[in-house]
């Protein structure tokens, strides 16, 4: 099979279901933000300190896939039986969240990202799943798109945000709290 239809050549791509839509829509958009999201993840999942989350964070790769599916139908004509979320999906962060806020000291500021590239590329995560939820909420405005996606996407980011906090802590790093120039 090849890779190239040279069908997208004019600036149209297909939605599941067969409609096609110009690949500035907000649609494409929308699911073209969680691929991006879902490689800054696959670039966090590969930074030696999250050895041990490697699977947590492939889980999280997978569901970010059946978010793209979803966002890439066309709700009107797609007859196609695609995978769906779960809120034990949503659980799952919760509960992540839970067990890596044990160890973290109390948040009493404002974190700036960085310290150390693996922590910088979990908060480079965070900014673009932020990104992903914005234009899904903007996409439901006008389409339809499942509350689960925008609450799945809602939580990750928060998760990304504790496990930066908690990278950091792994490695020895000191978190840059912002200061207010008043």
């Amino acid at each position: 099979m090849k890779i190239y239809t040279k069908t997208g050549d004019k600036g149209f791509t297909s939605l599941i279901g067969g409609t096609r839509v110009p690949k500035s829509s907000l649609r494409i958009e929308c699911y073209g933000t969680v691929d991006e999201l879902n490689s800054h993840i696959g670039l966090v999942r590969d930074q030696d300190i999250n050895a041990t989350r490697r699977p947590l964070l492939k889980e999280i790769q997978d569901r970010l896939f059946t978010i793209g599916s979803a966002l890439a139908a066309d709700p009107e004509k797609s007859k196609m039986k695609l995978p769906d979320l779960h809120a034990a999906d949503v659980t799952l962060l919760e509960d992540e969240m839970d067990r890596l806020n044990v160890d973290l000291p109390e948040l009493r500021a404002f974190i700036l990202p960085g310290g150390h590239p693996a922590v910088s590329h979990a908060h480079v995560a965070r900014c673009v799943c932020r990104r992903a939820e914005r234009l899904a909420i903007h996409l439901g405005e006008e389409s339809f798109v499942a509350e689960l996606v925008v609450v799945y996407l809602n939580r990750l980011s928060d998760f990304l945000f504790v496990l930066s906090r908690t990278m950091a802590h792994e490695l020895g790093v000191e978190e840059v709290t912002w200061k207010a120039r008043l």
